[in-house]
């Protein structure tokens, strides 16, 4: 059903209206529900959660969850684990530039930049991983690699994290939420197919638009200059129009399903569902904590997400790719990630949200330990895979630790070393995910959630001392 819109409703243009329907029995299309006109995005995900009822629910997970959600800070471009979570304070200027300072945290022992002080009050909360390591250099394959913990390079494209997540906790595993259950906070990266071989079902939804801006444009849910009351009015032209569903007999099951399919689609737009998404619910003294800015309010829109239940919530955070300017980008960066993260952390352990939240903070690679201070880099670091850090907190990770060591100068892994595999099947176990599960491939091959010896991937085992 083709409707082109203009404000006189008299000049609606009506496309065979049995095409609506798409007889082919109950199950609805995605081509289908852009018939139905009006909905938008959010149409579309119920059309993709209605087309999921189809598939067979895979194998039950074997390990107790500890963790419901998932909340990923991905710091797009890399950030330098030197001025993060592994300072060298003793490295000198060369390494250090002026961000020369380390600073001790709640926890005894553990100091981090000194860019970070909101975060050191709240190492108890969180471990960082410092010999994070992989070896690649390219934004693509390094970000494949982290997202999936696997090589680039095969003959498949595996699919990331929230996307085996989206499989095994999302609708086939009975979630049942209006709400997606892969949601990206704001964009995608365009690096790779996040759902890989698994498909459009397993894709995250990207919400597009800025919660930082005075109203939160969700596309599809939110229209820019289209208020509540209009979208009802819509909705009730389109019922005057559809004479087809009232000559038709009652009670017909494809009737039914696109009947369902417009009523949660307009429960995304105008209901309790769509309504997760107006942060003006939220306090003012609570959003000006986060930080008025779309990484802080990115922050509060990730726990509102996970308080509704939704398994898997990627913040993009950009900004991370300091090849010149690094430490003046720095002196702007690092106080918004520790306002937004330090805030987050807070929040979600007061709200009894965090034994049962993963955070997971990295990027896809660190940066050069040693500053470039020549031209054309003029004080900048470029792509680093050698060595970088990470941090996680909540969800069954432990607290007040480190995990591995680098050098003194930042360059080499010196002490338990690990990989993208390692730490991607510690959270699948914290979710109560088999890393040894079977992934449908659409070939019938044998692939499981995380590769196995045969896979020659590299390991160094389970982050086990922190879960």
């Amino acid at each position: 059903m083709n409707l082109h819109h203009s404000e006189d409703p008299r000049r609606w243009n009506l496309d065979a209206e049995i095409q609506m329907f798409g007889l082919n029995g109950s199950r609805i299309t995605r081509r289908e529900a852009l018939r139905l006109g009006l909905l938008g995005t959010a149409g579309l995900l119920l059309a993709d959660r209605l087309a999921l009822r189809a598939f067979a629910a895979p194998a039950p997970a074997k390990p107790a969850a500890k963790a419901r959600s998932v909340i990923q800070i991905w710091l797009w471009g890399g950030p330098c684990h030197i001025d993060t979570f592994d300072p060298k304070p003793g490295a000198g200027n060369d390494y250090c530039g002026p961000l020369n300072t380390a600073i001790p945290t709640n926890v005894s022992g553990i100091q981090i930049g000194e860019l970070l002080p909101l975060l050191a009050k709240q190492a108890d909360k969180y471990a960082l991983i410092r010999s994070m390591s992989h070896g690649v250099n390219g934004h693509e394959t390094a970000s494949y690699t982290v997202q999936t913990g696997r090589p680039s390079g095969g003959r498949d494209v595996f699919p990331g994290v929230g996307a085996v997540v989206s499989l095994f906790k999302g609708y086939d595993a009975g979630y049942k939420s209006l709400l997606p259950p892969y949601i990206v906070l704001t964009e995608l990266q365009g690096r790779f197919s996040e759902a890989g071989f698994l498909g459009s079902r397993y894709k995250p939804f990207a919400t597009g638009g800025d919660p930082g801006a005075a109203r939160f444009m969700v596309e599809g849910v939110v229209a820019q200059g289209v208020t509540d009351e209009r979208q009802r009015s819509r909705r009730e032209l389109l019922h005057k129009l559809n004479t087809l569903e009232r000559a038709m007999k009652a009670g017909d099951p494809r009737l039914a399903a696109l009947g369902q399919c417009e009523q949660d689609a307009y429960e995304m737009i105008l209901g309790d569902a769509g309504k997760v998404f107006d942060l003006s619910q939220e306090k003012d003294d609570v959003r000006e904590r986060y930080g008025r800015n779309t990484f802080g309010q990115s922050c509060l829109m990730a726990r509102r997400l996970v308080e509704r239940g939704v398994p898997y919530v990627t913040i993009n955070y950009k900004g991370w790719d300091t090849h010149k300017q690094h430490f003046q980008i720095m002196r702007r960066k690092l106080p918004e990630l520790d306002r937004g993260l330090a805030t987050l952390l807070v929040d979600l352990s007061e709200r009894g949200l965090l034994d049962s939240t993963v955070v997971w903070a990295g990027g896809e690679f660190g940066r050069t330990p040693k500053v470039l201070w020549e031209a054309p880099w003029n004080g900048g670091r470029n792509h680093f895979g050698k060595v970088f850090s990470t941090l996680v907190a909540g969800g069954g990770f432990k607290g007040g630790r480190v995990v591995g060591a680098s050098d003194a100068r930042g360059e080499e892994v010196t002490d338990r070393p690990v990989h993208p595999s390692d730490l991607i099947g510690s959270v699948y176990e914290l979710l109560g995910i088999d890393p040894d599960a079977k992934l449908p491939h659409p070939e019938g091959l044998d692939v499981r959630a995380m590769p196995t010896v045969a896979d020659n991937a590299k390991r160094g085992g389970r982050v086990a001392e922190i879960m």
